[in-house]
């Protein structure tokens, strides 16, 4: 049985590392290229895979060779593929991502067919029969659909909806009731607490919302209390896939014990992970369990 479902995008990425980021009618130098699979929710997946997670994802690819690339890296990260939807005579998306020399990260991309799953292609028995599911930025009628499904199997829900949050044409505000776990940055904490999402504000007190902060580190609220991690220092190369990463390490330690694992303990985990990530290049470089206890053992 797969112990945990992702669910959301999957996509190809094109990385090009540049010299900076161009400015209108300016130019850039690109330093290197390399592809590979991408999406936040095949993302999260593979990571808690290399983390020795059971993971399965539902999402969606076009039967181009992109398509056939991003599925076999993710076989390759041992991810189950069973809820895929394979779409004929379509493109996949494919993101562009600008990576400078700091770093820092822009994205240029199509969505392809990577919403093409909708609450009808849903196979509702894997749904029920998952421990855990985790939601991403993806059609908010779906991922309603997906989180009130792994309710009625008894599993716990969590939720990383990202900067698409701040896009008011998606209503994600069902998926987010449901969530047991909501992850967020800063800016996006802010969009949720704004007059469209007021009831979310109360409903804070009895889950658990993890705030991101990048290279500053984390904070999580509990219903009980709240921890901060200052995060690690590295040298950033690469941030796409940091926050993915960051997600599959607290994941990976909450779910432990039957969901009841340490909540400091999956946060020190989590910035672990990402920040091992942010020091690589690729979106799909989460560390493997093994390199993340070396890291811990080089730091304390």
């Amino acid at each position: 049985m797969v112990k945990v479902l992702t669910a959301g995008h999957v996509n190809w990425d094109v990385t090009l590392r540049i010299d900076d980021f161009p400015r209108p009618d300016g130019e850039a130098a690109i330093r290197s290229q390399r592809q590979s699979g991408g999406g936040s929710a095949a993302n999260v997946a593979a990571a808690l895979s290399g983390l020795e997670v059971e993971a399965g994802l539902i999402g969606s690819v076009g039967d181009d060779e992109n398509g056939v690339l991003a599925r076999r890296d993710l076989e390759d990260a041992g991810v189950s593929l069973e809820g895929v939807r394979v779409v004929e005579d379509a493109e996949t998306a494919v993101k562009y991502l600008l990576v400078d020399d700091d770093g820092e990260v822009a994205v240029l991309g199509n969505d392809g067919v990577n919403e093409a799953v909708g609450p009808d292609d849903l196979d509702r028995d894997r749904i029920r029969a998952a421990d855990h599911v985790h939601l991403t930025s993806q059609r908010p009628d779906t991922a309603a659909a997906i989180a009130t499904t792994a309710r009625e199997g008894g599993a716990t829900v969590s939720f990383d909806p990202g900067r698409r949050l701040e896009d008011r044409r998606r209503e994600y505000r069902d998926a987010l009731a449901t969530a047991d776990v909501l992850f967020a940055n800063d800016r996006e904490i802010a969009a949720l607490l704004e007059d469209e999402y007021e009831y979310v504000g109360s409903a804070f007190d009895d889950r658990i919302v993890v705030v991101k902060y990048g290279g500053d580190g984390a904070k999580v609220h509990t219903p009980e209390a709240t921890y901060e991690h200052p995060g690690f220092d590295v040298d950033p190369v690469d941030t796409a896939g940091a926050g993915d990463a960051f997600a599959a390490g607290f994941l990976a330690v909450l779910l432990e014990e039957d969901g009841r694992g340490d909540v400091e303990r999956a946060l020190e985990y989590a910035n672990a992970c990402g920040a091992i990530t942010a020091s690589r290049e690729g979106a799909r470089s989460a560390p493997t369990a093994a390199e993340v206890s070396d890291f811990f053992a080089t730091r304390y």
